[in-house]
């Protein structure tokens, strides 16, 4: 960022802090996009399933919160996922509001398809294991922050 010598220069776009966030993760995606259409899967669909992977079922709502989307996002990418047959939505027998996704077997196949793409994607990216990790925390401290200035 650069210095600041007249009260217009915070309006500059290279003084930006969000915009450099927002241009590389647009960019990231992107590069995500040739990789996942041989899966069949867009970039929503598939950090929706790499939760599935990981916790198999998991209520709507904690999957949401996960993925930082509201349910006006999150529904249509289940609803293909479930006609895809990678997921299986059920309200819960014990709370009616509750729906339920689970990973099917289709589902789990998949994850075997999909071990490739963080190192294809990763070598778009050309950073170090040192600054790619320290980009982590950052970025997790940003994403921490903002989350606690927005409740």
């Amino acid at each position: 960022m650069m210095e600041l010598n007249d009260k217009y220069d915070k309006l500059k776009l290279e003084n930006q802090l969000c915009f450099p966030l927002y241009a590389c993760s647009k960019e990231i995606v992107r590069s995500y996009k040739g990789i996942l259409d041989k899966l069949d899967l867009t970039y929503t669909q598939y950090i929706a399933m790499l939760v599935l992977w990981e916790k198999k079922k998991v209520n709507v709502k904690t999957l949401g919160q996960s993925l930082f989307l509201d349910s006006g996002t999150l529904t249509p990418v289940l609803k293909k996922l479930e006609s895809k047959g990678y997921i299986k939505r059920e309200r819960n027998s014990k709370d009616e509001r509750n729906l339920e996704v689970t990973i099917t077997p289709e589902g789990e196949k998949l994850r075997d398809k999909a071990l490739s793409v963080p190192d294809q994607v990763g070598s778009c990216v050309n950073l170090s294991g040192e600054d790619a990790r320290e980009l982590y925390k950052l970025l997790y401290k940003v994403l921490d922050s903002v989350r606690k200035s927005n409740e």
